[in-house]
């Protein structure tokens, strides 16, 4: 028997069992997803400064926590790593609390009926946009990640979740490897251990720095590729913190490194250490799911407290942005669209600018990584339907594996820009790890490229003036050197939410998934002559070859389930056992990308719109700056382009004047409408602004 037909058998005899177990849950009258109780602990009615919004009048919020249980040999449960290992209640249950905001109409006769569930980036309290509150829809926030650290530590504004610290059957603690970096660092104060922007959430088991390692590295590269590097003596580093005022060896401290001869910003510092007690972060999804689950079902808890939204919710999409999109697509892969009940819990689900699986489901996960050089989440299959991956040597998978089987897939939008092919390894979801076929989507997504952009998308506008070099995304990475690319997402996100609530609310499909591909000659190898991208003033001859963030195949050790990135990785810093190249959009004759939906700045361009930026200065200068965007305006007249040696028209050359300009963008928007990517009230937005902008007055 094959792999393949292993994991289909397998996959089939695990739904078989799912529908048992829903089956019986669902003749329980007391099945309530496993919240147990609800706690109201705050209430803004009217919300938003009492403003009233269209039809459904005034809205109003509510916050608590939410307080749940898990059955931890429930099949719907069983993959939480750890869950095992959890602390049990009288009942031999696992416990966890939960935080959430819902927003709502006060008149609940007056809401759509369509509830979105966010989830929160970092711990960040999501509430729903006015356009959403305008259509009466819900929204709800909740906690998911329980690492608490930084921002996700518990506080009065933040969503996250408490969960239990696995321990051995005897009692005694958990142990394991982890590892930090600190880079572009200076001088002699303590420097703290950062996961991206948040303190490292583990602490040593012992503060003597014989049982742990800091190295340091003169050099890397994307490909991971080391160069020189050194020890430094236990004797000569210290966890602890000191400045100046209190130097080497300073005051003992777990989250922050003190170097007797200070840090030297040429070298980064990689630290390895044993910490211990690890929190059972994949219960986060099971929290959220069934946090969403008991306000759409629900009537009351436990107690017998009302659920505010009961009988209210018809529909539900969950949706996250970045690391939060990542965080669905890993809630879909693992099953959780199910909850204990066997129901469906979300009819949609949207995740944003994120082409991976949240990396929360193995022990010390460090979900707050973004896949920089050794960060988890790539591992196993990035795209939908099952597909092969013979580089890796994985079976055939997908993320749609588990719930096809179950028969609880949602309708998925999934929308993207350039930031997230150059600098978080995006393309091998759309044509595999192998990038020589491009992958089929099944019937139940879409997907959206919007071309040129960076991370979010910029502000927009019409301006020719350049806006300053962005931050590099993580702490101590350092600035672009490019100006900040400004093309937009949001009227494009107003259009796919339109299209979303009708293809859920009302079986509307909404347009063909459009994005670069293979098979029409917009997907090519990621370097400057493939892609047909221009010479250009400012820019390496290279670039952008060279620039690209590559799939790095690590070996994390035997226990580390590669399908799934759950298990205990054992490699601790892992192993690079190949670089996997990546596609990028061919771009045209100025350098704007090819192959995704209209946007009306990139279609009327100021200049070239790139999803990557270099990085000016630091450890890393000279490589992508993290996932940054830029741009390079175009000159304003033939005789300066000429002067700059610069390929592309002018702005004169191209638009003659103002006006011409106005038309430009009238034309673009009028596309990008007629093409189903943009709502006509944003078209008229657009064209005034354009109207009103300096470009060529």
């Amino acid at each position: 028997m094959s792999g393949t037909e292993r994991l289909r058998n397998t996959l089939v005899a695990s739904s078989a069992c799912l529908t048992a177990v829903g089956l019986i849950l669902a003749a329980t009258a007391t099945v309530q997803a496993r919240v147990t109780r609800i706690a109201i602990e705050k209430k803004l009615s009217p919300a938003f400064d009492g403003a009233s919004f269209g039809a459904a009048g005034q809205y109003e919020t509510l916050a608590g926590k939410a307080f749940g249980e898990l059955d931890p040999n429930d099949p719907h449960n069983a993959i939480i790593q750890d869950i095992k290992l959890a602390p049990r209640n009288a009942r031999g249950m696992v416990e966890y609390t939960a935080t959430f905001q819902i927003v709502k109409p006060i008149d609940m006769a007056k809401a759509s009926r369509l509830m979105w569930h966010d989830v929160p980036n970092r711990a960040g309290r999501i509430t729903i946009v006015p356009i959403e509150r305008a259509n009466g829809d819900i929204g709800l926030s909740s906690g998911w990640q329980g690492d608490n650290s930084g921002a996700t530590a518990p506080g009065p504004n933040n969503e996250y979740v408490v969960v239990p610290v696995a321990k051995k059957p005897d009692g005694s603690a958990i142990t394991g490897r982890v590892m930090a970096r600190i880079m572009n660092a200076s001088g002699k104060d303590s420097r703290p251990m950062i996961v991206h922007s948040n303190p490292m959430p583990y602490r040593p088991a012992s503060l003597d720095t014989k049982e742990a390692s800091l190295v340091t590295h003169a050099s890397e590269t994307i490909d991971g590729a080391i160069g020189a590097t050194a020890v430094i003596a236990p004797g000569d580093w210290a966890f602890a913190k000191c400045s100046a005022d209190k130097p080497f060896p300073g005051t003992p401290d777990p989250t922050q490194i003190c170097l007797k001869n200070g840090f030297d910003p040429n070298l980064l510092y990689q630290v390895t250490f044993t910490a211990k007690d690890p929190p059972v972060l994949g219960i986060g999804f099971a929290a959220f799911r069934d946090v969403g689950s008991f306000f759409r079902n629900a009537a009351q808890d436990d107690a017998g407290t009302p659920n505010p939204i009961a009988g209210g919710v018809s529909w539900a999409i969950a949706r996250g942005v970045s690391q939060s999109g990542n965080f669905l697509r890993g809630f879909i892969h693992l099953g959780f669209n199910q909850d204990e009940a066997g129901r469906q819990v979300y009819d949609g689900a949207w995740p944003i600018i994120a082409g991976r699986r949240i990396a929360l489901n193995y022990r010390f996960a460090l979900p707050d990584g973004v896949l920089k050089l050794y960060e988890a989440g790539s591992e196993g299959p990035q795209w939908w339907a099952a597909a092969a991956d013979p580089v890796r040597g994985l079976p055939s998978a997908g993320i749609l594996d588990r719930c096809t089987a179950s028969h609880t897939c949602p309708k998925i939008i999934e929308h993207f820009g350039s930031a997230e092919v150059w600098g978080l390894k995006l393309t091998p979801e759309w044509v595999g790890s192998a990038g020589d076929a491009d992958l089929p989507l099944p019937d139940n997504v879409r997907r959206y490229y919007i071309p040129s952009t960076q991370h979010g998308g910029g502000p927009g506008g019409f301006s020719t003036t350049a806006a300053a070099p962005p931050s590099c995304p993580s702490v101590g990475w350092g600035r672009g050197v490019l100006p900040s690319n400004p093309v937009p997402h949001t009227q494009t996100v107003n259009a796919i939410r339109a299209h979303f609530r009708d293809w859920v609310m009302k079986g509307i499909a909404p347009p063909p998934s459009r994005y670069p591909t293979l098979a029409a000659g917009t997907l090519v190898d990621a370097a400057a002559e493939a892609m047909g991208f221009p010479a250009l003033p400012g820019l390496p001859a290279h670039a952008p070859s060279g620039l690209i963030n590559p799939l790095l195949d690590y070996d994390f050790g035997p226990e580390f389930n590669y399908m799934d990135g759950s298990g205990v990785q054992t490699v601790v810093p892992p192993r690079v056992k190949q670089v996997i190249r990546l596609k990028a959009p061919r771009v045209d004759a100025d350098g704007n990308e090819l192959g995704g939906v209209p946007v009306v700045l990139r279609d009327a361009p100021l200049g070239t719109y790139l999803g990557w930026n270099i990085t000016a200065a630091g450890f890393h200068k000279g490589q992508i700056c993290n996932y940054a965007g830029g741009m390079i305006p175009f000159a304003k007249t033939k005789a300066e382009r000429l002067a700059n040696e610069d390929p592309r028209p002018s702005l004169e050359e191209r638009y003659g004047n103002h006006a011409g300009y106005v038309r430009a963008v009238e034309a673009a928007a009028h596309k990008a409408v007629a093409e189903g990517f943009l709502l006509e009230g944003d078209a008229k937005a657009l064209i005034a602004a354009a109207d009103a902008s300096d470009v060529l007055r």
